[in-house]
């Protein structure tokens, strides 16, 4: 399985406000992307227009180069961050149900929920009402919605919000799996140690535009060089205050982050540091995609 998904100029309007404003990028098939952006900057309504749930203005959204319609929509998995399940309804018996009506046999259905209830630990939950589980619990019930058939695709809003570690490492193990069996993965999340840890690639956008697309490393290896430098005794950094051309980031226990203009030489930074005391770590470190997103906002 392999494709790419497309959406090109995504533009839609509610009255003075712009949703989104031309918004394109893409989505490949075989890497967890993870969609990032501050409240309202449309992440949403993006996912949405996917699934034809929010009328474009203009734009058009494509699966191999052909335009997605209904039928596409059929071979793909959403999860929306509001809770789409039936509260009352028993949680085997509502997948179950989800199943048919993406058109797999009573029999495909009702295996694949045994397989995915097990696969994400709540098996034993299978005869429990959604509204009886853990708010983790019904996040593991609605992932395995999206699943059941097979996507080809599949986009999820929010879906480690409010999970505990375990299920953090339980949803994210689920998702590298589909990708890694050439699914097409998009989910957005406002955690962003979890998205570096869990995505290939990032697309961040900021008032329906977008601002920033590429791989995770790549975005981590551009821009300034960082250094970490910790001087034993200076809790404070203040021998690399005033240091022509560094700039101090953060100093948390006596380590200090520091970013280095280009015309700065490692080394000198480092004699400087040496002429303060016992240097104890100097490493250089990655730029944290919580940077990123910080940068690119501005």
């Amino acid at each position: 399985m392999s494709g790419l998904l497309e959406l090109e100029g995504l533009t839609r309007r509610y009255g003075t406000l712009t949703a989104l404003d031309g918004l394109s990028f893409s989505v490949p098939t075989g890497q967890v992307v993870g969609f990032l952006g501050p409240n309202g900057a449309g992440k949403t309504t993006t996912m949405r227009a996917v699934f034809g749930l929010t009328d474009l203005d203009a734009g058009m959204v494509r699966w191999n180069g052909a335009p997605v319609g209904q039928a596409e929509r059929r071979r793909f998995g959403y999860m929306p961050e509001e809770r789409g399940l039936y509260p009352a309804m028993r949680v085997a018996e509502q997948l179950e149900y989800l199943g048919r009506l993406h058109g797999m046999s009573a029999i495909d259905a009702q295996a694949a929920t045994t397989t995915w209830l097990e696969r994400l630990g709540i098996a034993e939950r299978a005869d429990s009402k959604v509204d009886a589980l853990s708010h983790g619990n019904q996040q593991r019930v609605q992932l395995v919605a999206a699943l059941l058939h097979g996507p080809e695709v599949l986009i999820l809003d929010e879906p480690l919000a409010g999970l505990d570690p375990a299920g953090i490492d339980a949803i994210g193990g689920v998702l590298a799996e589909q990708a890694r069996s050439g699914c097409c993965v998009l989910f957005s999340s406002h955690q962003l140690d979890q998205v570096e840890d869990l995505c290939e690639s990032v697309t961040i956008i900021d008032h329906g535009r977008l601002v920033v697309t590429g791989r995770v490393d790549d975005l981590a290896r551009s821009g300034p060089r960082r250094l970490v430098v910790r001087v034993e005794g200076d809790r404070d950094a203040s021998w690399a205050r005033g240091t022509a051309g560094v700039t101090i980031s953060e100093v948390d226990g006596g380590a200090a982050r520091l970013v280095l203009d280009p015309s700065v030489e490692s080394e000198s930074v480092l004699r400087a540091a040496m002429a303060a005391g016992r240097v104890t770590e100097f490493v250089f470190e990655r730029r944290r995609l919580s940077e990123v997103f910080r940068e690119a906002l501005k």
